[in-house]
């Protein structure tokens, strides 16, 4: 059975000037609440866990809860968005969303506070789910690329801020407030919402029960299988659950081969296009992580710098990643992925490499220039990527899409945290610098993946 588009008339390419920028401006305050709220609570965890009573090993469950809730169910909700519309979805994610923000700041225990936060995890992947489809429907073919950028400048602003914004709040004020500031920005957002999106196709499909369960046990095996690794050796339990996830992924694979509207992609998953756009942005946020991970050790224990120094250092990512977006978007407009992707992800290895192969006592500058070059190259990747998995599936699919979007990025870091948790409990006698070799690795073979796109019926068939 093919999705049939519930609208009589028909889609237009993008929205006019005026309207775009304000639906632009919808979709970005949705998208930096979810990202945002994610990053702020990192930083209070302390003071949440003396509130609640709880160790801090169990305190970690307020920010599980977020992301266990927000992977397993961005697929399912993009599916949701397919049927009954994706803008509908955004305003939904944002009611739930503020709602959950609600009980989270009126939250007594730490079960309270988990449940809570797991709500607030399901309405930002209403957004997340089907944020890149709604930014399809807002810019035209020509200017997607900008569109793309644009979207994944809010996502690294919001991880950027994170720690700032939580300091900030919480210099003033208690924990809850980081949750209750969500309330007027969260209403906002869903004013914005509500009367600047574009109307978005609905396609005749129905809800697979047993697959979302299927997906819910193999994506949360994974998650919290990897969590397990990420804080030790993970053990028994660790490994149990990876099979579970594991298992429980295979056989939604399996089933999904028989449906004729999937709802985990496999259907995108056999164009070229997509997969080799899946492959390579999976590819870089695990090389990422590798980086992301490891690099503050690198630089309090190897290379004796203090937290605020660490701090200041590893801020040039995300400062250099914010500054490079409306530049890269420009080229996702005008080159196609292949050649942009294969480009980042050689300069995102490159960097990686020199970090490996710093001097033993660098300068800072030493230590700047070259997390900036990386940077540069993890900025090409991303819009030009993200925006052949958008062209590389059809409307009626724009919400899977989206949706895988995102799982990419969760999976990515997931397991990128898992194998630097291994790494640096095995390599020695410098686990810090083998993770930025297998970092330096990871980029290389994503270069190798996203070049396979040139080789496609001359480079431009896997485009879309």
């Amino acid at each position: 059975m093919s999705a049939t588009l519930a609208l009589a008339e028909p889609i237009q390419d993008g929205l006019p000037r005026p309207a775009r920028l304000r639906a632009m401006f919808a979709v970005a305050m949705a998208v930096l609440l979810s990202v945002l709220d994610y990053a702020v609570v990192n930083i209070a965890m302390p003071e949440i866990a003396r509130d609640v009573h709880a160790t801090a090993s169990a305190s970690i469950w307020v920010i599980n809860a977020y992301q266990l809730a927000s992977v397993t169910s961005l697929l399912p909700v993009a599916r949701l968005g397919e049927k009954f519309g994706h803008a509908r979805m955004c305003l939904i994610g944002l009611v739930m969303f503020v709602f959950a923000s609600l009980l989270c700041a009126m939250s007594q225990t730490l079960g309270e506070l988990t449940m809570a936060r797991a709500l607030q995890g399901l309405g930002g992947a209403c957004i997340l789910g089907v944020n890149a489809a709604l930014v399809r429907h807002i810019y035209p073919s020509e200017l997607l690329g900008r569109g793309i950028a644009l979207n994944g400048l809010v996502i690294a602003l919001g991880v950027a801020l994170g720690p700032s914004v939580g300091a900030a709040v919480l210099a003033v004020a208690n924990w809850k407030w980081l949750f209750l500031i969500n309330l007027p920005f969260g209403l906002a957002a869903f004013y914005f919402a509500l009367t600047a999106l574009p109307k978005t196709p609905r396609a005749d499909v129905k809800f697979d029960m047993t697959s979302t369960v299927l997906l819910g046990l193999g994506l949360g095996g994974i998650v919290i299988g990897g969590d397990h690794f990420a804080e030790g050796p993970g053990g028994t339990l660790g490994f149990g659950l990876l099979a579970v996830g594991i298992v429980a992924m295979a056989a939604l694979v399996r089933l999904q081969l028989t449906r004729a509207h999937p709802l985990l992609p496999v259907d995108l998953l056999a164009r070229g296009g997509f997969a080799a756009a899946f492959a390579t942005g999976f590819l870089a946020f695990l090389a990422s992580n590798f980086f992301i991970i490891s690099m503050p050790f690198n630089l309090t224990d190897v290379l004796h710098r203090g937290p605020v120094e660490t701090g200041l250092v590893i801020t040039s990512w995300p400062l250099s990643i914010v500054l490079t977006a409306p530049f890269v978007g420009r080229l996702a407009d005008r080159y196609p992925a292949a050649i942009l992707s294969t480009l980042g992800m050689l300069i995102l290895s490159l960097g990686f490499l020199l970090l490996r192969l710093l001097p033993a006592a660098p300068t800072d500058i030493d230590i700047v220039w070259r997390i900036s070059l990386a940077a540069l190259g993890f900025s090409l990747v991303q819009p030009p990527n993200n925006k052949a998995m958008l062209m590389n599936a059809p409307k009626p699919r724009l919400a899977g899409a989206s949706g895988m979007i995102s799982v990419v990025r969760l999976l990515g870091q997931t397991i990128g945290g898992m194998l630097v948790a291994i790494t640096l409990g095995l390599a020695h006698p410098a686990p810090t610098r083998t993770c930025l070799a297998f970092a330096s690795l990871a980029a290389f073979l994503g270069a190798i993946a996203s070049a396979m796109r040139l080789f496609a019926k001359g480079g431009r068939g896997m485009e879309g």
